[in-house]
């Protein structure tokens, strides 16, 4: 059975709708927008631009939330929405553990404190490093992807200990406001097909090994999902497998992990998964389906990372060039696709405004596009901003926390922005910018 979410057309909002931005987002003096009590374009002033802001306390909020909804159940930040030092250790104080899919996430929030017991190791492709990494520091679960890396992990596991797993399974649900970011489907890449035998064929493989301890199913449907259904039905297709787990192996799986993929509005109007809702009608479903498998219910776990920390993030940017060309208007800032590929990769559309700057002028439709020589560099389309918007000029994007830093590149040797924390009016830098030393230092020359 497959479930499709699909995205729908968003009418023109007022740049002035503050409804997606940050939690602690009030109007400043000169009616901007402040984040935690700290102007935005002060922040452009002493850090440069582009540069992005991070509400401390939206994160924790949401953290607590998470929380709130999911009493007694495992919630693990996605580092790869976003990660830093800081962010562990926000993450790690509002008592949430963390999933990683690398080595070097792993290395990071191992050395900024949190318990590798509190990790969850991902990656459709794990390298040898990766398996050495996870197996060395210890991490909880490690999530197996291919029953090619069962004997690999295995073979790394120390003789006489054993490593805790967990099976990735496709539960055959589409789901995802994008088709690129749908994962519960059969034709791809991650995951192990309930539909075609390749999950049950995994699990047998993994309790045939001494060295490996299949502790549950682990999926993960898709990202950007706003509604409830896809969710309960992949419950319903995973406990059923948990059932024929039992049945033919004789073991009864403990754990059970949704993943994550919690959609989150990025233009006013749009609507975000309701996370208590998802709570409530998971419980239920996985009470339910387990009651009538005479199962009994495994703890859950879920993997929020954009819904934790893409509303805490606000990009700044600095106009450079304003272009009209026929009835299109271009707006050039100083980023573009090398700090921001998501529109480009997947369609996002985001809601930018003008800030630092009183403007009277009568707004009308402008193309915000990026400094890159690539033609698909834009940031933002058919966005209201004032007619009289020039260079020099700052521009805000909210919504900015999650998938921006992590997915930068280095596209025309331009540095990546770096990441300032504000919490209770004061600004303190996080990440620093990348410069062209960084840059130069990785090239050994002739």
């Amino acid at each position: 059975m497959a479930v499709t979410t699909v995205a729908t057309a968003i009418p023109a909002q007022s740049p002035d709708d503050l409804s997606v931005w940050p939690a602690t987002t009030a109007r400043g003096p000169h009616g901007d927008p402040t984040v935690s009590g700290v102007e935005l374009p002060d922040v452009a002033a002493q850090f440069g631009t582009p540069v992005y802001v991070l509400d401390e306390t939206d994160v924790r909020e949401r953290c607590r939330a998470y929380r709130s909804a999911f009493p007694g159940a495992d919630v693990l930040y996605a580092a790869k929405a976003f990660l830093c030092r800081a962010m562990v250790h926000w993450v790690h104080e509002e008592g949430l553990g963390l999933d990683v899919c690398s080595a070097g996430d792993l290395e990071l929030a191992v050395i900024a404190g949190l318990p590798p017991e509190r990790i969850v190791f991902h990656g459709n492709a794990k390298s040898p490093e990766d398996l050495r990494a996870a197996l060395r520091h210890g991490v909880g679960r490690i999530v197996v992807d291919s029953t090619s890396e069962t004997a690999r992990l295995a073979a790394h596991v120390p003789q006489g200990t054993r490593q805790r797993v967990m099976a990735r399974v496709v539960p055959g649900v589409a789901a995802g406001g994008h088709a690129a970011i749908r994962t519960g489907t059969d034709d791809r890449k991650s995951g192990l097909s309930i539909a075609d035998g390749s999950a049950m064929h995994a699990v047998t493989r993994l309790v045939e090994q001494p060295r490996l301890e299949l502790t549950g199913l682990h999926c993960h449907i898709g990202s950007q999902i706003d509604t409830v259904k896809p969710y309960v039905v992949a419950v319903r297709h995973l406990v059923g497998l948990m059932a024929r787990i039992r049945d033919r192996h004789g073991i009864t799986l403990p754990e059970l992990d949704l993943g994550g993929g919690h959609a989150v509005a990025h233009r006013p109007g749009e609507h975000p998964l309701d996370v208590p809702e998802l709570a409530r009608r998971v419980r239920r479903e996985l009470a339910d389906a387990c009651a009538q498998s005479d199962l009994p219910v495994p703890r859950l776990a879920v993997e929020p990372g954009r819904a934790v920390v893409a509303r805490a993030g606000v990009a700044l940017y600095r106009v450079l060039a304003v272009k009209r060309t026929g009835a299109r208007v271009f707006v050039a800032v100083d980023g573009g696709t090398s700090d921001n590929p998501r529109p480009a990769l997947y369609g996002v559309r985001y809601a930018p405004r003008l800030v630092g700057r009183r403007s009277t002028a009568a707004t009308r439709p402008v193309t915000v596009v990026g400094r890159h020589c690539e033609a698909g560099d834009a940031l933002a389309s058919d966005v209201p901003l004032p007619d009289d918007v020039r260079p020099g000029d700052l521009l805000a994007v909210p919504v900015a926390g999650a998938y921006h830093l992590s997915t930068t590149s280095g596209g025309n040797s331009v540095g990546r922005p770096p990441v300032v924390a504000v919490a209770d009016g004061r600004a303190r830098l996080l990440v620093r910018r990348e410069s062209a030393q960084d840059l130069r230092s990785r090239d050994t020359g002739l």
